[in-house]
């Protein structure tokens, strides 16, 4: 028994140790196991930490070691372990370190992995395919790197995945199909990639989903329908790419959950679906920037939990249904950008939730509904550009949470309420663009949270505070532009220091441009154009351009149209690299362009034209590399074209008007940049060299008013891409080019007052754009070609003054032509209409042909005789003249008397109902001639004194003189008794009934036409007769109207005529008070420069409507003091009132031609006489301003 039991003892003893021994065993290779694997995990996060390149806060460098003494791996910042049993890490999540570098592939051997979350970095590169196997991983976020490349298709791998973020990158391609199997994905955010291709009904398979993002990438195609039957989708978004198609119309049947949709920013189109409705639990709806059309549905008013709603950006039309007004925790409403219509329905103002209204930009109309001015929370209220009307209302003082409010560019009137004060969070405030008047409230400028005021185009009256930048500490934007605003600009506007845009533009304000503004550091933009801004007294200098150097940031300085009357200082030299536009034109700036200017080197554009400039351009403008525009027309600068061909970017060039000598160099067919070349009025001579008409992209080219001559070449024509090519007054010769009927672009062409000869080419007619042809002033020959009846949009068409012969088109713009457009050709025919004979057919001629050969012969002989005779009796009259009147003499009449009982018969009686009005020296009335034409009888009232006088320097003038704008003599009458003159009948009166009579109006154009046409006739009188004439009494109703509103000069009776060598004259008759020149009202001394002294009084009187003897001119005020005091800061107090309305179209426009008259008028009336303009020169500008002004049409 002992043995037995000691031999079962022993056996136990055994079976322990076994045991113990095992058990010893498996712990170790256990343990050598686990420790192999979490070497394994160790190694693949090292290789990780050796593709990292940067790591700023050092955090993987300290944390992260291979050192077998420090802490398990599971330790590691970011890394996360399963259970003690397995012990592998799990879990990655370096997110938000600012870690640079790459993925390796060995991180796939985290084969337990199953959350990793890298994002936030700046990882780049493609995603190696063996980071695809994770099997267990259920959530991803690779979002906020710079990944690149294709997304893996390994990715369709990760079956157990749940959240998937490859959001903020830059991968491109499509998305692999192979994704679209992840059924159990509930989150995919892919949003802000390069991903595009179709989106594939697929998407459809993840029916867990819940959350999907695509936004901000480049899929195109239409939504996969199969999306909106995954029921579980609480939020879809597509914004921000090229999708197409229309929306399902019951989108929300299958969404019972769905609580954002995002699709803004596609191409979407047709109807919105009013089965919206049925998404109960729908809170953001985002359809913005689509191409929507129709109607808001107004079942979206039942969607009650909806906060936003973005319609913006479609083609919705009709009303804004009232049932918005329902959606009672809306937020926020957009549906700018349409073409809604109506007014703003007052159910609006149920929305007290409501933080933002977005209604820019449609065709709203009425009045704002008071009920909107309750919302108090309302932050941002926009309502730019519609049609609203009335005036703002008190009550906008309640949006106590406004911080931005947008009423531009509507039909506000009234005044600026003072409870707009209130708004103590306001920050931006815009109400430019409407009727607004009075005062700004005063409290505006103590509103210290303002950011932008911007109150421009209004009729706003009064001043500025002076202390207002002491209030305005955050003040960065400051638009008063176009406002009757005035007074002076505030020195204290520089204590607001944020300022970085001033506009106070068009407005009233005077004195000087405060020196204060220099200290606006971050000022970027100052704009203080068309004012009466002026210098300091104490000097000459423009000092405050010095002080704006300092203005570091200062990109826009315009100050054009100020009376600064300065000179520019050389420290115009020292602004910023930053300064792009300097504008100082018509500011009366005199004296030398600093050479300091070549410093401005940034400078794109330049604009010192209508100034007082002398001297040499300096040669240092050829350092202004940078340079698109330059403008320095109407200066007295002279010097020469080289330094221009410098400039590689230049594309405007204007230097009109000035004394610029020497030749179009060879470089300029080098600056392949111009599109806009002017050089008009200057002193170049010599040819256009050849390789100039390579500019093919030249757009507007005027060479106008020079010495320029040679012949036009052939290569003219390359000038394809041509609106405008002036080259009339100089002294071209030879044919015109056929190849400029190829510049199919052109719009005017003039090339008048030239000596072009040859024919005018038939491929005219090709040069379909054109609207203004002036071919005047030439020796063309040959037909008008019939081509020409092509150019529909022909309005001016002057062929006068050549040797033109054959038949007048009358097809096409013809049939709008007049006479004008003809005169003094060889041998026209055509419509009468022309005054031209009609023309003979072929039969017609041959038949004459043999009669005029058969007594040609005979009348040769009598011609002969009879051209002796009266040359001898031509020459004893002109003797007998010289002594009468010491000048040259003029051919007296040789018309055929009327009789005066045929003139008794003809004006009734001389019947009141006849009378057209009296002059001087007697009564003008209508009459009916036995051969039934309309004239105009003026009968000298010969018990005046002076009338015998005036009845034959009438005939002289008016039977020797011939010109379109001259009134033209029929007959005459004279007995001892009786002395008579038979006119042309002008069936529209006199220009004094046109200004001054109320049921007679003539618009701007008409008025413009008219005064050129009086130009027209002066400087045939002072230039283009054998000898100079002066009319003397030049006033509106001295100019005679026709029936096709054309403008003819009357009444000669004091003309005077100028010998060979006189340019002045004494007379002791003087002309009608007002529109007498000084010296001739004080002297007697008359010249030509008297009559454009009087042609300026006329030119403002027309413009103005006001006589010079007007009951307001007394005292030292005069109609030209009146005029000088007004321009060109006030031009709109001096107009007639009904040529320029505020609120019509071109209205700026029209203000600068007007003020360009009025400054050309200015010019006519100097009290010297060899300081006014000569003929020539006012009638360039004016038809220069008229071309502006049909230009712009």
């Amino acid at each position: 028994m002992l043995r037995c039991y000691c031999y079962c003892y022993l056996l136990a003893v055994l079976v322990m140790v076994h045991y113990c021994l095992m058990k010893t065993s498996c712990t170790a290779i256990m343990n050598t196991t686990i420790r192999k694997n979490i070497e394994s995990d160790q190694s693949a996060l090292l290789s990780l930490k050796s593709h990292i390149t940067s790591d700023p806060h050092q955090i993987l460098f300290r944390n992260w070691s291979s050192n077998a003494t420090s802490s398990s791996v599971c330790d590691w910042i970011g890394v996360g372990c399963g259970s003690r049993r397995h012990r592998r890490v799990t879990a990655l999540d370096i997110s938000n370190m600012n870690l640079t570098g790459t993925i390796p592939p060995e991180l796939g051997d985290l084969s337990f992995l199953d959350s990793i979350d890298i994002s936030g970095n700046y990882f780049h590169g493609n995603l190696p395919e063996e980071l695809f196997r994770f099997h267990r991983l259920k959530f991803m976020n690779l979002k906020f790197n710079n990944f690149s490349g294709a997304v893996p298709l390994g990715i369709g791998l990760l079956l157990e995945l749940q959240h998937l973020s490859l959001d903020s990158n830059n991968f491109v391609g499509n998305i692999p199909v192979s994704i679209y199997n992840l059924s159990k994905l509930e989150y995919l955010n892919v949003q802000d990639n390069f991903l595009g291709g179709n989106i594939p009904e697929e998407i459809g398979n993840l029916y867990n989903l819940n959350y999907l993002s695509m936004e901000s990438n480049q899929f195109t195609g239409s939504i996969p329908s199969s999306i909106f039957n995954i029921s579980t989708l609480e939020n879809v978004g597509f914004t921000n790419n090229s999708l197409t198609g229309s929306l399902p119309v019951d989108i929300c049947k299958n969404l019972p959950n769905l609580v954002g949709l995002y699709l803004s920013a596609n191409e979407l189109n047709g109807q919105i679906p009013s089965s919206f409705s049925q998404c109960s639990k729908l809170q953001t709806l985002s359809l913005s920037q689509n191409k929507f059309v129709g109607r808001i549905p107004k079942e979206i008013g039942n969607v009650q939990l909806l906060e936003m709603l973005y319609l913006g950006g479609n083609y919705l039309e009709g009303e804004i249904p009232p049932e918005i007004g329902n959606l009672s925790n809306l937020e926020l409403f957009s549906a700018d950008n349409n073409q809604i219509i109506g007014s703003i329905p007052r159910e609006l103002g149920n929305l007290t939730m409501l933080s933002m209204l977005y209604l820019h930009f449609n065709s709203l109309t009425g009045i704002i509904p008071p009920e909107l001015y309750t919302l108090s929370n309302l932050e941002l209220f926009k309502i730019r550009e519609n049609k609203i009307t009335g005036t703002i209302h008190r009550g906008i003082g309640n949006l106590t949470s406004l911080a931005y409010l947008d009423f531009a560019f509507n039909n506000f009137t009234g005044t600026i309420p003072q409870e707009i004060c209130n708004l103590h969070s306001l920050e931006q405030i815009y109400l430019s663009f409407n009727k607004l008047n009075g005062s700004i409230p005063t409290g505006i400028f103590n509103m210290s949270t303002l950011a932008a005021i911007v109150l421009a185009f209004n009729p706003l009256l009064g001043n500025l505070p002076l202390a207002m930048g002491y209030a305005l500490p955050n003040l960065e934007l400051l638009d008063l532009s176009a406002t009757n605003i005035g007074g002076v600009i505030p020195s204290s506007i520089a204590n607001s220091s944020r300022l970085s845009r001033i506009a106070l533009a068009r407005a009233q304000f005077t004195g000087p441009i405060p020196d204060s503004l220099g200290d606006l550091s971050l000022l970027e933009v100052l704009l203080l154009f068309e004012n009466n801004l002026k210098n300091e007294a104490s000097s000459s200098e423009l000092g405050f351009l010095t002080s704006l150097t300092k203005c570091k940031y200062l990109s826009s300085l315009e100050l054009g149209k100020n009376p600064l009357n300065g000179i520019l200082p050389a420290s115009i030299g020292n602004f910023s690299n930053s300064l792009q536009t300097f504008d100082a034109a018509s500011c009366k700036i005199m004296g030398r362009i600093p050479s300091e200017i070549g410093n401005m080197s940034n400078v794109l554009s330049l604009t010192l034209d209508n100034n007082q400039l002398t001297g040499f351009i300096p040669t240092t403008i050829k350092d202004l590399q940078t340079m698109q525009h330059l403008s320095l027309t109407q200066n007295n600068l002279k010097g020469t074209l080289e330094h221009f061909c410098n400039l590689p970017r230049l594309s405007e060039l204007y230097l009109d008007q000035n004394q610029i000598s020497g030749s179009i160099l060879e470089c300029f067919g080098n600056m392949t940049s111009l599109r806009q070349l002017s050089l008009g009025n200057n002193l170049l001579g010599s040819s256009i060299p050849r390789n100039f008409w390579n500019l093919k992209d030249l757009l507007v080219l005027n060479f106008s008013s020079n010495f320029l001559s040679g012949s036009l070449p052939q290569e003219i024509g390359n000038l394809k891409a041509a609106t405008v090519i002036d080259m009339s007054m100089n002294r071209f010769w030879g044919d015109i080019p056929s190849t400029m009927g190829s510049l199919q672009n052109l719009l005017n062409l003039f090339l008048a007052n030239n000596q072009l000869q040859g024919s005018i080419p038939d491929s005219f007619g090709n040069m379909l754009s054109l609207q203004f042809l002036d071919l005047s002033h030439n020796s063309l020959s040959g037909p008008i070609p019939k081509s020409l009846e092509a150019l529909r949009y022909l309005k001016y068409f002057n062929v006068s003054f050549n040797k033109l012969k054959g038949e007048i088109p009358s097809g096409g713009p013809f049939q709008n032509f007049t006479s004008e457009s003809f005169v003094s050709n060889d041998a026209l025919c055509g419509d009468p209409k022309f005054h031209v004979p009609r023309c003979q057919t072929n039969a017609m001629h041959r038949s004459k042909v043999k009669k005029v050969l058969q007594i040609v012969y005979i009348l040769l002989g009598v011609v002969v005789v009879v051209i002796m005779a009266l040359a001898l009796v031509f020459l004893r009259y002109r003797k007998k003249k010289r002594a009468q009147i010491g000048t040259h003499v003029l051919s007296i009449p040789t018309q055929d008397r009327i009789s005066y009982f045929e003139l008794q018969l003809a004006t009734n009686g001389y019947n009141e109902s006849n009378f057209l009005g009296s002059g001087s020296f007697g009564s003008v009335y209508k009459g009916i001639l036995n051969d039934g034409r309309l004239v105009a009888v003026k009968v000298f009232n010969m018990q005046e004194e002076g009338a015998l006088k005036s009845f034959e320097v009438e005939c002289e003038v008016l039977c020797n003189l011939r010109h379109r704008n001259l009134v033209k003599v029929i007959s005459s009458c004279s007995n001892q008794d009786f002395k008579a003159l038979i006119l042309q009948y002008m069936s529209n009166g006199n220009l004094e009934k046109w200004l001054y009579s109320h049921n007679y109006f003539l618009e701007l154009m008409q008025r413009l036409d008219i005064m050129i046409d009086v130009a027209n006739a002066l400087h045939y009188l002072h230039h283009e007769y054998l000898i100079p004439v002066v009319h003397c009494d030049l006033k509106p109703s001295n100019v005679l109207i026709d029936e096709d509103m054309v403008g003819h000069v009357s009444d000669f009776g004091i003309t005077k005529f100028l010998g060979e060598e006189e340019s002045i004259v004494l007379t002791k008759t003087l002309a009608t008070i007002g529109y007498i020149a000084p010296e001739y009202g004080s002297e007697g001394l008359v010249s030509t420069a008297c009559d454009i002294y009087s042609y300026g009084i006329m030119l403002m009187e027309v413009f103005t409507r006001r006589r010079p003897s007007d009951e307001i001119f007394a005292g030292n005020l005069s109609l030209k003091s009146w005029v000088n005091e007004s321009v060109p800061n006030a031009i709109l107090q001096i107009i007639d009132a009904n040529l320029l309305k505020p609120n019509e179209e071109r209205f700026t426009l029209k203000l600068e031609c007007l003020s360009s008259v009025m400054e050309l008028a200015l010019k006519c009336v100097s009290e010297s006489p060899m300081e006014r303009l000569g003929v020539k020169d006012i009638l360039d500008s004016l038809k220069k301003i008229k071309l502006h002004l049909l230009q712009v049409k």
